[in-house]
C-alpha cells in the first residue's frame, strides 16, 4: 500500500476551502499513485477551533462538506479526513474529535480520539468526549489485507519516562497492541515548541517497538492565532528509525511505499535556530494573510528587538510590503537612529522618520496646568512611549497595515513595557523569546551558517544583516538621558533564568531561592511577574515557542495574594 501524507496549512472555520485543499492533496497523491491520504488532526475545521465548534451551522455544513468531498474522489483513493463527530442528545460535550474514512461516494467515521488535554494551550474536553475503544480500520489495496490502527494526536504521548508526566486514562497505545495493527497512523495538530520535533520522533519510535509495526505521523503546519504547526510530519519504521521525513514550516506532501518500508526522504532536520526563526516568519506570514493584511508596520528603534521583528516580518511578507518608522525623541542617540537606517538599507525596507519633540512639548504644555507641573519621572518617560505608540496605529489604520509590536518576553514578564504605548500592535511577534534568546537568534542570523536559511527565506544571504552594533549595543529604552535597561533590571543573563523558572516551570520565589538565586532578586522577580499582569491581559497575541507562553498557556489571576 501506498501512503500519502498530506501536510496541510488550513484557515480554521473554512470548512469548504480546507475540504477543496483536501481534494486538491488527493487528486495530487492519486497522481502519485497513493492507496490512502493521511491529513492531520481536525483538517477539515483547523486547528484549534475553539468555540466554532459549538455553531450548530458548522456542524451541518460539515456533513455537506465531506459528501462533496466523497463525490469528487477518485476510485481506489481513500483519504482520513480529521473532524467533528456530532453525538445525539442533551449530555455536554456532544462531539468527538474524530477521524473519518472518506472513499469514492461515501464516509464514515472510523476512529476517535482517547486523550483529550486541557493543558496549556489546549481546551478539548470544553468540546469532546474522549473516545472509548481502540481503533484499528481495516483496508484492501494491492491484495493485501491491512490492519491499521488509528491514533489522534495526544493518544501518542503517554511516554512517562520520556515526558515525566502524561495525561490520566488508558494508555491508547497498550490497547491497540492487542489489536496486532500492520501500521499505526497518527493524526495530529502539534504547534511547534522548542526541541519539539525530536520529542515527536522519540514518541513514535517507542510506539514503533511497543507495536512492532511503523508509525506514520502527519502534522498540520501554518500559523493560526498565537500557534504555529511546525508540520515535520515523519514515518518511522519498526526499528524506530525515520525513513521518510516531510518539510519544516512549510506544507508538504510525500508518498511512502508501506509494503517495502523503505527510505524515500531521509531526515534532515533543521538546526534549532533555523527551526525557531521558520516559525516565526510562518506564524507572522499566516496572521496577517488569514487576518486580511497584506503589509506590516513597526517601529524601528535601532535596538536588536526591533531589529529582529523587521527581519522576520521582510521574510515573511517581503521587505517592499513592510514600513518602518523612526520616531526619535530628543534622547534618542545618533548612533541609533544610524543603525536603523542601515538595516532599513540591507532589507530594502521603506524607511520614514517622525520626530515626537514637538508633540512632547505640546503635552508638557496641556498637561503643567492640571498637574502643577510638567511631566517628569515614569509619566513623562511613558508619554514618549504613548506619543510613539498612538503614531504609529494613526499610520497603520490610514495604510491598513497591522502594527507589529516589538516586544520581548522579559520586558512582558516584569512590565518593563508601556500599556498604550509601545504594547500597541496586532501581533506580538516576538514576545515568547526572552532577551537572551533574541541575542542569539540575532547573532544566528548573521553567521555564515544562517545563509542558505536567508536566502530560503528571501533574505540577502550574504554578510551581516542585523549588524554589529545592533548586536552589540547595550540594551535600552532611550526615555531619558543615558538610560540603560539595566538600570531598572538586572542583566537579562541573570533575570532570564530566573522568568524561565517562574513561568515555564511555575516556581516559586522559595524555590528559586532553593536553586541558588540572591533572595531579593527571587522576591522581586516574583513580585513584578504578578504585578504586570494586568498589562499582559491588554497585550497583542503572543507568537508561542516555548513551554509556556503569556496568552492561552497562561491563565494567572490579575488581583490575586
Amino acid at each position: 500500500m501506498h501512503l500519502a501524507l498530506a501536510q496541510l496549512n488550513p484557515l480554521v472555520g473554512d470548512l469548504e476551502g480546507n475540504g477543496r485543499r483536501i481534494a486538491a492533496m488527493a487528486a495530487e497523491a492519486a497522481a502519485a499513485g497513493a492507496d490512502l491520504l493521511l491529513t492531520p488532526e481536525l483538517s477539515l475545521w483547523g486547528y484549534p477551533p475553539r468555540d466554532l465548534l459549538l455553531r450548530p451551522a458548522l456542524i451541518g455544513r460539515q456533513r455537506r462538506v465531506l459528501d462533496e468531498l466523497a463525490a469528487g474522489l477518485p476510485a481506489g483513493l481513500a483519504v482520513l479526513v480529521g473532524m467533528a463527530e456530532p453525538i445525539a442528545g442533551a449530555e455536554m460535550p456532544r462531539l468527538h474529535n474524530a477521524v473519518a474514512l472518506v472513499e469514492a461516494g461515501s464516509w464514515r467515521v472510523v476512529g476517535r480520539k482517547r486523550l483529550l488535554p486541557s493543558y496549556d494551550v489546549f481546551d478539548e474536553r470544553r468540546y469532546f468526549r474522549p473516545g472509548e475503544a481502540a481503533a484499528v480500520l481495516e483496508l484492501e489495496r494491492r491484495g493485501r489485507l491491512w490492519r491499521l490502527g488509528l491514533s489522534i494526536c495526544e493518544d501518542l504521548w503517554v511516554e512517562e519516562d520520556l515526558l515525566g508526566e502524561r495525561l490520566a486514562g488508558e494508555d491508547p497505545i497498550a490497547a491497540l497492541a492487542a489489536q496486532n495493527p500492520d501500521l499505526l497512523l497518527n493524526l495530529s495538530a502539534s504547534p511547534f515548541g522548542r526541541g519539539k520535533q525530536a520529542v515527536r520522533r522519540r514518541l513514535a519510535a517507542r510506539a514503533a517497538a511497543r507495536l512492532a509495526c511503523p508509525v506514520v505521523y502527519v502534522n498540520q503546519v501554518g500559523g493560526n492565532d498565537d500557534l504555529v504547526f511546525d508540520g515535520a510530519s515523519f514515518v518511522v519504521n519498526a526499528a524506530g528509525s525515520v525513513v521518510n521525513q516531510l518539510a519544516c514550516a512549510a506544507e508538504d506532501l510525500a508518498v511512502w511505499d508501506a509494503a517495502t518500508g523503505g527510505s524515500e526522504r531521509p531526515a534532515a532536520e533543521p538546526s534549532e535556530p533555523e527551526q525557531l526563526l521558520r516559525t516565526l516568519v510562518l506564524g507572522l506570514g499566516d496572521y496577517a494573510r488569514k487576518c486580511g493584511f497584506h503589509a506590516a508596520l513597526l517601529g524601528l528603534s535601532g535596538g536588536i528587538d526591533s531589529a529582529l521583528v523587521a527581519v522576520i516580518a521582510c521574510a515573511a511578507l517581503g521587505a517592499e510590503r513592510v514600513r518602518a518608522l523612526r520616531l526619535p525623541s530628543p534622547y534618542s542617540s545618533a548612533g541609533s537612529l544610524d543603525d536603523a537606517a542601515s538595516l532599513a538599507v540591507r532589507l530594502g525596507m521603506p524607511l520614514a522618520t517622525l520626530p515626537i519633540a514637538p508633540l512632547m512639548g505640546a503635552c508638557d504644555d496641556a498637561l503643567t496646568p492640571v498637574l502643577g507641573h510638567t511631566p517628569d519621572g515614569l509619566t513623562a518617560e511613558n508619554l514618549q512611549s504613548r506619543l510613539r505608540g498612538t503614531l504609529l496605529m494613526a499610520v497603520a489604520n490610514q495604510e491598513g497595515r497591522l502594527l507589529l509590536s516589538t516586544g520581548n518576553k522579559s520586558e512582558l514578564a516584569v512590565g518593563y513595557c508601556t500599556l498604550y504605548g509601545d504594547m500597541n500592535g496586532g501581533l506580538a511577534v516576538i514576545g515568547d523569546l526572552y532577551k537572551t534568546t533574541v541575542f542569539a537568534l540575532c547573532d544566528w542570523i548573521d553567521s555564515p551558517a544562517a545563509g542558505p536559511c536567508r536566502a530560503a527565506l528571501g533574505l540577502p544571504a550574504e554578510g551581516e544583516l542585523i549588524g554589529l552594533a545592533i548586536r552589540e549595543k547595550a540594551p535600552s529604552a532611550e526615555l531619558r538621558p543615558d538610560q540603560r535597561d539595566s538600570d531598572s533590571l538586572p542583566d537579562y543573563a541573570v533575570l532570564d533564568p530566573l522568568l524561565k523558572a517562574a513561568i515555564e516551570g511555575l516556581a516559586s520565589s522559595e524555590q528559586l531561592i532553593a536553586g541558588g538565586a540572591d533572595p531579593a532578586l527571587a522576591q522581586r522577580v516574583e513580585q513584578l511577574l504578578q504585578r504586570a499582569e494586568f498589562k499582559r491581559r491588554q497585550a497583542a497575541p503572543v507568537l508561542k515557542v516555548s513551554g509556556r507562553s503569556f496568552g492561552g498557556g497562561w491563565r494567572m489571576p490579575i488581583a490575586c495574594a
